[in-house]
């Protein structure tokens, strides 16, 4: 290289550093890693969006770091439910549950998964435990209306 493009490179160089915001964009940023948003709640974020496909890996990244915790189970277990993946969803829901038993998430997703599958009984032994749980809560009310829709739909009272 010429000393003249070595000029023109060190130039560049200086520019962009000069630039506001330049060191962060150039890796040199001073912040702490875990200032950076946790995996889990970037994957809730896009599970709210509808964006299942793309929060599955945040949530196995969040797993292997912090080891299995039953929220990120159950969240996997919901975004696999909704791109059709029953067996993977009934894996997660169980892994969450044999953490927590009591999990109210995996308990009502559990449940919804059980009516897609046409397994009222199991269903409604998930409404139980909420139930049990936490009485009228969100879940179980969601849960008891699913039930209630599959019902009707089946020709039930």
């Amino acid at each position: 290289m010429h000393k003249s493009d070595l000029r023109g490179v060190a130039v560049l160089v200086l520019g962009l550093v000069a630039l506001p915001g330049a060191s962060h964009a150039l890796g040199t940023d001073s912040e702490p890693e875990p200032r950076q948003a946790d995996l889990y709640k970037q994957a809730e974020e896009l599970i709210e969006d509808e964006d299942y496909a793309d929060a599955i890996p945040l949530l196995q990244r969040s797993i292997k770091e912090k080891g299995e915790y039953a929220d990120a189970l159950n969240l996997l277990g919901y975004a696999n439910r909704k791109l059709g993946d029953k067996a993977k969803a009934l894996t997660y829901y169980t892994k969450a549950l044999n953490l927590e038993p009591r999990h109210l998430g995996a308990n009502e997703y559990l449940g919804e998964l059980y009516l897609e599958m046409n397994d009222l009984p199991k269903a409604e032994e998930r409404l139980a435990v909420l139930k049990d749980t936490c009485g009228d809560c969100e879940e179980h009310d969601e849960l008891a209306e699913e039930i209630a829709d599959y019902k009707e739909a089946q020709g039930q009272s």
